[in-house]
């Protein structure tokens, strides 16, 4: 019965992020499950990791905001549909969807997205060109935070006729894992990274923009020396900056005006993240707006380390707080301060135990294989099957 299920999923650009991620998880799932699977982007780096025999991808400038190329999006994707006898089509983004929305409308076929933020509003038009995430058949939400952000902003779009759900968002437990670390490839990285074997390493992983919150983990390191005497550790900021040269440069001279040049060590890029959270004692996300899921909370975790979060967002979901991490008040420096104090302070068995609770925790509840598998009994209501 499967077999009848041949889903198009479509993506602005298929990188390395949350939502590219659970896009090519799922891709590969429905592939393995007996499905037929599609991808539409306009590229991305993760394409040369999609499997050609198990997922077709179709090439299109879906990432544009240009009316014309929406419109032109949703003249090829109705043909791509009706060639493919495509019937559940998934859009993951708000531009592409809008070309998603048309096109199930001319074909008649099904139309599901995802709502992977908050997405900012300022206006009633941002609001309505935002609306299109709830125009489907099915909207996934990838948290309970996200599920009442909707409802809170959007209740004017929703109707019982379309059904709003939330699937956890998941990660590969067996790539995030320290089974499969390895030793030659750690000492590479502590070499390449100057990292020193005897500091505390902490990890703060994400792109370097403001709403990430590396200046207040900044100034959280020069309130952990000067307040709490506490100077045995060094810091890596892991992150492009994606061309935001100004944001990176007020930072460089952040560290400089704390005299934290020896501490801290900006990184632009880390081919597998396993091996860099492999490296840390305790990782942080700093984020002063709310993120969506937190993905940079569950690899921690998946990875057995402690984890510190703001509380804000997915991150309070997926963090037992206490048990695998620690959460702060998002805007406060002098409490993150003191959470990695407390975590610096902890010994080894206290460290453990964290990351056994942490590495259980996303077994149970946060692995990819759930989120597909939901995913897919969704598809299968929407065909009856």
């Amino acid at each position: 019965m499967a077999s009848k299920i041949k889903v198009l999923q479509v993506i602005p650009k298929l990188g390395f992020g949350g939502a590219e991620t659970g896009c090519y998880d799922l891709a590969h799932y429905l592939s393995e499950k007996g499905c037929i699977s599609f991808i539409a982007t306009s590229g991305g780096e993760l394409l040369k990791f999609v499997k050609k025999n198990k997922v077709k991808i179709f090439r299109l400038p879906v990432q544009s905001k240009n009316p014309f190329l929406i419109i032109l999006n949703t003249i090829i994707l109705s043909i791509l549909i009706l060639i493919n006898n495509i019937n559940i089509v998934h859009a993951r983004s708000r531009a592409p969807a809008w070309s998603c929305y048309f096109a199930c409308l001319i074909t008649r076929r099904n139309f599901v997205t995802t709502f992977h933020g908050t997405y900012n509003f300022k206006n009633n038009l941002k609001k309505f060109y935002n609306s299109v995430m709830l125009r489907s058949k099915l909207t996934i939400a990838g948290s309970n935070f996200i599920f009442n952000h909707i409802n809170e902003n959007y209740s004017e779009y929703l109707n019982r006729k379309k059904k709003l759900r939330v699937i956890f968002r998941g990660i590969n437990i067996d790539y995030y894992s320290q089974k499969n670390i390895s030793i030659l490839k750690q000492e590479k990285i502590k070499q390449e990274w100057e990292l020193l074997p005897d500091k505390c390493t902490i990890l703060m992983p994400g792109r370097l923009t403001y709403w990430k919150g590396q200046e207040k983990f900044i100034e959280s390191l020069n309130i952990l020396i000067e307040d709490y005497k506490n100077s045995n550790f060094q810091a890596v900021v892991l992150g492009s900056d994606q061309g935001r040269k100004v944001y990176k440069k007020k930072l460089i001279n952040l560290v400089q005006r704390h005299r934290l040049g020896q501490k801290i060590k900006f990184i632009d890029h880390c081919k597998e993240m396993p091996l860099a959270y492999s490296l840390a004692d305790v990782v942080v996300s700093a984020s002063v707006e709310p993120e969506a899921f937190g993905r940079v909370s569950v690899e921690a975790q998946a990875m057995g380390k402690p984890i510190i979060a703001s509380d804000l967002g997915g991150s309070k979901e997926t963090i037992l707080k206490g048990k695998s991490g620690f959460l702060y008040k998002y805007d406060d420096p002098r409490q993150l301060a003191k959470a990695l104090n407390t975590v610096i302070e902890l010994d080894q068995d206290s460290l453990n135990s964290i990351g056994n609770e942490g590495r259980k925790n996303i077994t149970k509840k946060f692995d990819v294989e759930a989120m597909c598998d939901s995913t897919l009994r969704e598809y299968k209501k929407l065909l009856d099957i």
